[in-house]
């Protein structure tokens, strides 16, 4: 029992010393404290050239640059929100974001937001190995095609207002796959698994460019269509002081520099002339006497899109800070879901029946439900529900009240199989001794109920560690998101890969630290 003790002693010092770092940043950083006005771009943080992750940890790209400007020219505080891209609509509609900034296509989607006047030309093109024989588009009849989830190459396949040659193309594919991202489209292109990925013109040649000489775009495009910066529906205020400050970059040559800057000057198509007008309203007219026109010179225009350090030590480097992320929330969960759970026991095995069908329908949902689903209720109910908006840290306790939620049900239901398991003759042997129901429990049920339940428990601790990536769900970046953003940067696999074993080595660890605990009860042995 004494090393029992001393086991439970040294985890309950080792959770309280997590919980306390982890929340020592989140009060530092609680606040702006700039006191200025904040601009929130909403973005998606695996979409180069436009919005990635680069090798110092920093959110980059040509979207990213065109916002920073923005913001230094109105005096305003740049909030780079990296956000879940089937989210973004739920996003901007409470609030959490100013407006999606990230190659966010127009097309189809003018009456759903306040747009910006147009900025890119972009087009949808198909990549495909140049192994493949494939050199146009009907060559794909009876062939894979792959799209990412929710993009525009999706869109203009399927969508509402598709083209008679698109129908006709879709009609002549084996089938048309979907993917959260196209480093999973390339490895399936590579292994043969598909014959071909659509997906936008300026992500394709980053793609290329980032790869063997082992793939060809076709000539022919799947459509054209044009970027904007997309606001909440009625937010002409905003979008009207953005876009005036748009119209200065490009009359004094910035917007044209930051073009080149990230190799995208023939996609651009931003003129002075085509912006007087946007939805159909007059943008307000800027003085352009007092602005002086930049003279960048012939200096080298950097190639960030192809900077990144791609070492497995400077990974590790970036991933340990969304370890640090995946450990609070690991810990927290923990601190909460398991005296939830023993509660919810209690309430379980009640004899009222009332409180035994309330903990039996909670558990039912919890259990029934996806976790991303909970998350996503927990963090959207407080506007949807009761118009009350929150306030990004607000993300934070809604990941920790979701997964406690979630886990406690799971331990509920752990503890209250390992209660019944015990013998009913114990606790009448307990009553013949004089003891009442709590000494019974705590000194003769609890002990051995912990005991028994060591190995679920161990296992639903497991399945925590790997659950802790449906936080991004809610846009809060832990170690595989990071890892996926550090993938999509260097258009490589093996970020993820490190992510997997930093997963292993802490489960592994996880494992050894119960399997000690577990060992230490058997002291009846």
């Amino acid at each position: 029992m004494k090393k029992s003790k001393v086991y439970w002693c040294l985890i309950i010092l080792s959770v309280i010393g997590v919980l306390g770092l982890s929340f020592i940043p989140k009060l530092v950083n609680s606040g702006s404290g700039s006191g200025k006005k904040q601009f929130i771009v909403g973005f998606d943080a695996e979409f180069p050239p436009y919005g990635y992750l680069d090798e110092n940890g920093e959110y980059v790209g040509f979207d990213l640059d065109l916002a920073e400007e923005v913001c230094r020219r109105n005096n305003w505080e740049l909030v780079k929100r990296p956000i879940s891209w089937e989210a973004k609509d739920s996003e901007l509609s409470s609030g959490t974001i100013s407006c999606i900034w990230n190659g966010f296509t127009m097309n189809g989607r003018e009456d759903q937001y306040t747009w910006s006047t147009p900025y890119v030309d972009n087009s949808q093109v198909v990549v495909v190995k140049k192994s493949s024989g494939i050199k146009s588009l009907s060559d794909l009849e009876g062939k894979i095609l792959v799209v990412q989830k929710e993009s525009s190459a999706l869109a203009a396949l399927t969508g509402e207002d598709v083209s008679r040659e698109n129908a006709d193309l879709l009609k002549s594919l084996k089938s048309l796959e979907q993917v959260d991202d196209y480093n999973f489209a390339f490895m399936n292109l590579e292994t043969g698994a598909i014959d071909a990925i659509a997906m936008d013109i300026g992500v394709a040649h980053y793609q290329l460019e980032n790869k063997r000489d082992d793939y060809i775009i076709l000539d022919e495009h799947i459509s054209s269509e044009k970027y904007g910066i997309g606001f909440k529906l009625g937010n002409t205020k905003l979008r009207d002081e953005v876009q005036s400050t748009i119209l200065e970059m490009l009359y004094d040559g910035t917007f044209e520099h930051i073009s080149e800057k990230w190799g995208l000057t023939d996609s651009v198509c931003l003129t002075f002339d085509d912006t007087k007008y946007i939805d159909g309203m007059e943008v307000p007219a800027i003085d352009t006497s007092s602005i002086e026109k930049i003279d960048f010179g012939n200096e080298d225009v950097k190639e960030a899109s192809k900077s990144t350090d791609r070492s497995i030590s400077n990974t590790i480097k970036q991933l340990l800070k969304g370890m640090v992320t995946t450990l609070e929330i690991f810990a927290l969960t923990l601190i909460f879901s398991m005296p939830l759970g023993l509660l919810l026991t209690f309430v379980r095995m009640s004899k009222v029946k009332v409180l035994q069908w309330i903990a039996k329908i909670y558990i039912s949902i919890m259990r029934g439900t996806p976790l991303m689903l909970q998350l996503l209720v927990v963090f959207f109910a407080p506007y949807y529900v009761f118009g009350i908006n929150t306030s990004y840290n607000y993300r934070f306790y809604a990941v920790i009240i979701g997964f406690s939620l979630n886990y406690a049900a799971y331990f509920a239901e752990i503890y209250r199989s390992g209660i019944q398991g015990i013998p009913n003759g114990q606790r009448e042997a307990a009553m013949i001794m004089g003891y009442g129901k709590i000494k019974t429990f705590t000194k003769i049920i609890f002990p051995q109920m912990i005991k028994r339940v060591m190995p679920p428990v161990t296992n639903e601790i497991i399945t925590l560690v790997k659950d802790t990536s449906l936080a991004f769900a809610l846009a809060y970046t832990e170690m595989f998101t990071m890892a996926k953003q550090i993938s999509s940067a260097q258009a490589s696999l093996t970020p993820l890969f490190v992510a997997g074993l930093f997963y292993y080595i802490f489960n592994f660890i996880v494992a050894f630290v119960m399997e000690k605990l577990e060992k230490s009860m058997e002291y009846y042995r």
